[in-house]
């Protein structure tokens, strides 16, 4: 089975509209350090990417990218919640507080899967009514 030139593009523009979306989130969690330089980074992604391709559909990866990085800190506090400490080499520990993993793997989780799916479904409905493809299911 071939993957048609059409939806690997398709795909392809969703992944960079996430791509942006992912990286005002990380501007967002990171606004007292690094988030100075990523927003705006954002910003020329966002106007450059618009420029070269009309977005549709693809603009859905903009609900999905925020959801990446938020998992990532879901991800970050693992050890969660409370104190989590850590031995070095040299026998010292060294402890730090984390909040519980389970809300941000939540949040980043519903965020990525349901613009995969908005974006799947707008895609099947927009080709479907175009003529060019057949929906699977659909008589």
């Amino acid at each position: 089975m071939s993957v048609s030139t059409s939806m690997l593009r398709d795909w392809l523009w969703f992944v960079a509209w996430l791509l942006v979306g992912g990286g005002f989130m990380l501007g967002m969690l990171t606004s007292l350090t690094i988030g100075v330089f990523v927003i705006p980074a954002g910003v020329i992604a966002a106007i450059a990417l618009a420029r070269i391709h009309r977005p549709r559909g693809e603009l859905l990866g903009l609900i999905s990218g925020p959801g990446v990085p938020v998992l990532y800190v879901g991800y970050l506090n693992r050890g969660g919640p409370g104190d989590v400490c850590t031995a070095a080499r040299d026998g010292s520990q060294s402890c730090t507080e984390q909040v519980s993993p389970w809300p941000w793997l939540a949040v980043g989780a519903l965020l990525v899967v349901v613009g995969v799916v908005l974006f799947a479904r707008h895609r099947a409905t927009s080709r479907h009514r175009d003529g060019c493809e057949a929906v699977p299911g659909d008589r």
